[in-house]
């Protein structure tokens, strides 16, 4: 059991298995699939690896713009949360995750949904909060299990469909699907965002003067901007605390290079999308035309950061405004939500991209906006449904909306019950 679980928690072997499995189906040569299996892998890791240096960057970027502005109060983060809810719900986490994948299996198979829900540490986060959630009710393990998994069995189908023709309008094909538990409220920051736009002006089409042509490679533009984020920040913040955070290096150096660290990332992270994308389509289709016909495989968000590259930095940077605005409003609340500049850029980035394509440059900086704005207010509004404190964890709370939203709707349905 505990191998098992340990597989479907690792996204990496997830993939490698399922295009491993695709392409046997499809009854192609050794070759053809250990070279297309071992290129899925490394693509996946190479996307890993460049998601994993954004967040080195982000993090002493957070903690420098926290002390700045002298923040302090509550940090959305479902890895840290879900690793100390382990101690408390570990077991019924771990059952959850693998009985809800099985759904998820199954209703692909036996109705008109076909998307399988592929992104590994999401399934884990949502497994995690199901078994507190229900936990915290007085449910037993038993009952914990049966419940989450039935929830997140169907809410691997439910997302992904209710976000598909947002997809679409992306990618311009349904060869692929969002697994991502932020994106109910990526899209609908986008379908809101995008009324203010007209898609015909895209932000991959801005026109600049010619002595600024430099500006249209999206690697320099994000560069310029980010590295002057990052020093306008290290000269706002006191000398200790950037001090504390760089190790005692000049802050301006430590900030032009933590700035174009962040850049390298993004880089690395979109070769490594171009490279996976290529290679588990085709992969995929081998379990689309034979154990799930019709199956979509649902995929992590950064997958869609190559249709609209300057989209991703005008989302990350208008999340930031809108998440700094909710967080002096969250106060008024009594819970102070931090601006949580991973969740910022990962679900801002997308909300940018998704604005794009349906309302252009306005539509990216208005959605980017409104997913700052409403995921940091729903967060301060979500905190009292569900008590963390008790078990000793302050100062974490959830960050995934899709099953913030649900965390929701089971409380409120205990309440009318009497539970």
């Amino acid at each position: 059991m505990k191998i098992i679980v340990a597989l479907l928690s690792n996204p990496t072997i997830i993939i490698g298995m399922v295009a491993f499995l695709g392409l046997v189906v499809q009854k192609k040569s050794v070759s053809d699939i250990i070279q297309g299996t071992l290129k899925v892998i490394l693509g996946f890791i190479i996307l890993g690896q460049g998601a994993n240096i954004v967040v080195s960057a982000l993090i002493p970027f957070s903690e420098i713009f926290t002390g700045a502005f002298g923040l302090s109060g509550l940090f959305p983060d479902d890895t840290a949360l879900v690793g100390a809810l382990q101690a408390v719900v570990g077991v019924e986490t771990s059952y959850i995750l693998l009985f809800s994948f099985l759904i998820n299996l199954l209703i692909a198979r036996i109705t008109k949904y076909k998307y399988i829900f592929l992104t590994g540490h999401m399934m884990w986060y949502f497994s995690g909060a199901m078994a507190v959630t229900f936990y915290q009710l007085g449910f037993s393990t038993v009952q914990i299990i049966i419940f989450g998994s039935i929830i997140q069995g169907i809410a691997h189908v439910f997302y992904p469909a209710i976000a598909q023709p947002f997809v679409r309008k992306v990618i311009g094909n349904d060869n692929v699907a969002f697994g991502f538990f932020g994106s109910s409220l990526i899209c609908f920051s986008s379908w809101l965002g995008g009324k203010f736009g007209n898609k015909d002006n895209s932000t991959e089409d801005l026109k600049v003067p010619d002595k600024l042509e430099f500006l249209k490679d999206m690697s320099v533009l994000m560069s310029i901007v980010m590295v002057i984020i990052f020093i306008v920040t290290a000269v706002i913040a006191t000398p200790e605390v950037v001090d504390k955070v760089s190790g005692g290096q000049n802050s301006i150096q430590y900030s032009i290079m933590t700035g174009l660290t962040f850049v390298a990332g993004i880089l690395v992270l979109l070769q490594g999308v171009r490279m996976f994308l290529a290679e588990i389509i085709p992969a995929f289709k081998g379990i689309a035309e034979t154990i799930v016909p019709g199956a979509k495989p649902a995929l992590d968000v950064p997958i869609f950061y190559t249709y609209a590259p300057t989209a991703v930095t005008i989302g990350f940077l208008s999340a930031l405004t809108g998440g700094l605005l909710a967080t002096f409003l969250s106060s008024f609340t009594g819970i102070v939500v931090l601006p949580a500049m991973i969740i910022m850029f990962f679900h801002g980035a997308a909300a940018g991209v998704f604005g794009n394509a349906i309302g252009g440059r306005r539509g990216a900086i208005v959605s980017g906006f409104l997913l700052g704005f409403l995921f940091t207010m729903l967060v301060a509004l979500a905190v009292p449904f569900l008590d963390v404190t008790q078990y000793g964890i302050n100062g974490l709370w959830f960050a995934s909306s899709d099953f913030i939203f649900i965390i929701i709707i089971i409380k409120l349905i205990s309440k009318l019950f009497g539970l």
